[in-house]
């Protein structure tokens, strides 16, 4: 096993050795971290609290996305329950695993939000916070600590660079016609895509071991066989991140749509906006295919666009008609 790897095996089997009662909670915060609650909790920001704010944990959340997987395909490292039978595998991952994606994101994501909040009960909390999620991905075995550690420093630099270039980069779009801001959304979006599928593809000769499926098929046999060069999730975040970037672009220029409100309209806005999403998800999935094929990965990629797109500008939209904001 890789040297970098392996001194975690002993830091992962003394947590899980802390008793089964703890597999309850470690999944609980393993979702704070997962990528379906931020897409949960983005919309939340954006649609009930603060237009802005929820605006830029979106674009966070979607680069950050980017850019693990890219690490991923570069370091192409495994997980712990796919080489290690010492440890207890209690939740199945299918990338590889440095760095880790739970470590790096909420870092990145719950970092914005202490940095929006700016008060020290909130540095507190949301650190602790991204504590926990990054030490439940060690006690269920699918990261080992070198990946929590890279995961912390990558968020960490993410986070730094966002605060640093968030407000000049606002700025200069202002300039720009709001064409030439979705023009933007795009050549950013297709940027982070050709970058990871750069690294996949010179990574391409680096074959998955044979022992790395098999270990991870006799840990969880009900699982589906681990896929680690599977680039659909990416597609997926960078087809968002262009929906997203274009739909904030309009509904910046419309400037109609103020996220405060009574609580009951807020939480109106919240129901109705998710099963718009819902049923532009599930809709569209239906009709596109949802092979491997270049032309099915293409509509995944409008698919998701058209999700962000939805969530930045179309569900604001139908939120003012309905008179719910």
């Amino acid at each position: 096993m890789n040297p970098w790897l392996e001194w975690g095996i002993p830091v992962i089997t003394w947590f899980q050795s802390l008793g089964d009662w703890l597999i309850g909670p470690m999944n609980f915060f393993t979702f704070l971290g997962d990528e379906e609650f931020f897409l949960l909790m983005m919309p939340s920001i954006l649609w009930c609290f603060d237009v802005k704010l929820g605006f830029r944990i979106g674009l966070i959340m979607l680069t950050s996305s980017g850019i693990n997987g890219a690490l991923k395909f570069a370091f192409g490292f495994p997980r712990p329950y796919w080489v290690s039978p010492k440890v207890s595998a209690l939740k199945a991952a299918n990338g590889f695993g440095l760095p880790s994606g739970h470590a790096q994101t909420s870092l990145a994501i719950w970092g914005r939000l202490a940095a929006g909040i700016g008060r020290g009960w909130g540095y507190v909390a949301f650190g602790l916070l991204i504590f926990l999620i990054s030490i439940s991905r060690l006690f269920l075995a699918v990261h080992f600590p070198t990946d929590t550690l890279a995961g912390w420093l990558v968020g960490g630099l993410l986070l730094a660079g966002f605060l640093l270039w968030e407000k000049p980069v606002s700025k200069w779009l202002r300039r720009l016609p709001t064409n030439g801001q979705i023009l933007a959304a795009l050549l950013a979006s297709l940027l982070l895509l050709s970058l990871v599928l750069a690294v996949f593809t010179i990574t391409a000769g680096r074959p998955v071991p044979s022992t790395w499926v098999a270990t991870a098929a006799s840990a969880i046999p009900e699982a589906e066989p681990i896929n680690p060069r599977d680039i659909s999730d990416i597609i997926s975040a960078t087809g968002t991140l262009f929906g997203l970037g274009a739909g904030g672009a309009l509904l910046f220029s419309w400037g109609r749509f103020n996220a405060r409100g009574p609580w009951s309209k807020r939480a109106l806005r919240y129901i109705v906006g998710v099963v718009g999403i819902a049923a532009l998800y599930f809709g569209l999935k239906l009709i596109f295919p949802s092979d491997d094929t270049l032309l099915a990965q293409f509509l995944r990629y409008i698919r998701y666009a058209m999700g962000g797109f939805y969530a930045a500008y179309l569900a604001p939209r139908l939120f003012v008609a309905l008179r719910l904001a």
